[in-house]
């Protein structure tokens, strides 16, 4: 029996690491198609024929066939860098970049793209100033378009303006680095396709874009942190969006990407160490583990939290109207209690 269970666990072996070696080669082999699809013809070739022997009971050798062609992949593998420099899709032109001047924060390449269509939008970077002893609220959106657990996370910061009696918001959103001629692939996103990017926009570009241009699904959840905290994801984020700007990365579908980023920010802030959960994988569920942590308004089921902060009506009725930000607000439990001074 322990024999069977050996073979068994070679072959799927076998399988395993021909298939994930076929999917990179697909996703990153700089050839033409033609000349992409022989060299994967010739690994399947060779895959099969490590597999055909292991049916026949040998072991030594297809472990020794597999190693070696594996050895040759990731020795190519490992030549793969992220880039810097490419030509990229307009509204990632340019990622978000920070610097401190005493108890100001100042972003450059704010985007506050005016979007017209899913592909077409009136194009404007901006570099903006933020008194940070004014930052006084820290909200998390997730937009859905349908996918079971998934959804992509925003995180906004709420700046007191006592002059307009609102508040000026910027949203930052870990997002894949496209080129022009990309469109993105969850599966690409395996196997080092795309680059990383930390985008701060204003919020009516970033939530406008995926409620009213999109026709996403976006909830907005009051982050209950209280005044240090917030200073200190803000200051985190501009870190790692600076740090990225320096030195490119790789995407990830699972291990980089808008979740698992922001978790490790917080992991760095709060004092309590955050346990790991299968939640952090599937963002759309991200709301349901700080909810159990208690970072989302009390006194509230998650359910009653999603349906309250659901804001998808209240975007496409506020569209281009400069109080964007206040209305989409309105009712949302905890807000008014997640920033210090009176709720605008």
């Amino acid at each position: 029996m322990l024999i069977g269970f050996l073979d068994g666990a070679l072959c799927l072996l076998l399988l395993s690491l021909t298939l994930w070696g076929a999917m990179a080669l697909w996703y990153r082999l700089s050839l033409p198609r033609a000349g992409r699809c022989l060299v994967i013809a010739v690994w399947l070739l060779a895959g099969a024929i490590w597999l055909l022997l292991a049916f026949q009971g040998a072991r030594l050798g297809p472990l020794a066939g597999m190693g070696i062609q594996q050895a040759a992949l990731l020795a190519w593998w490992r030549t793969l860098k992220p880039a810097k420099d490419l030509d990229w899709a307009e509204d990632l032109a340019h990622l978000a970049t920070g610097d401190i001047d005493g108890e100001d924060l100042i972003l450059h390449d704010v985007r506050n793209f005016d979007w017209q269509s899913r592909d077409h939008a009136i194009p404007a970077w901006e570099r903006r100033c933020y008194d940070l002893q004014r930052l006084g609220s820290v909200d998390l959106f997730t937009s859905r378009w349908g996918r079971p657990g998934i959804a992509h996370v925003l995180i906004s910061f709420g700046f007191l303006d006592p002059e307009a009696g609102l508040y000026d918001v910027v949203t930052f959103s870990v997002e894949v680095r496209r080129q022009k001629h990309e469109r993105f692939s969850e599966i690409g996103g395996f196997f080092k396709q795309y680059e990383l990017a930390v985008i701060a926009a204003d919020e009516r570009d970033a939530v406008r874009l995926r409620s009213n241009i999109r026709s996403e699904r976006v909830t907005l959840y009051a982050v209950m942190l209280d005044a240090e905290d917030r200073r200190e994801l803000l200051l985190a984020l501009v870190q790692a969006a600076n740090r990225l700007e320096r030195e490119p990365r790789f995407y990830h579908t699972i291990t980089a990407n808008c979740t698992t980023l922001v978790f490790a920010m917080m992991q760095r802030i709060i004092e309590r160490r955050l346990p790991l959960d299968h939640r952090l994988l599937l963002s759309g569920m991200l709301p349901g583990y700080i909810h159990d942590h208690g970072g989302l308004a009390q006194g509230y089921s998650l359910a009653e939290l999603q349906r309250l902060g659901d804001i998808t009506e209240r975007a496409r009725q506020a569209d281009d109207d400069p109080a964007f930000s206040r209305r989409i607000r309105q009712g949302v439990p905890g807000w008014a209690a997640s920033h210090d001074g009176d709720s605008p």
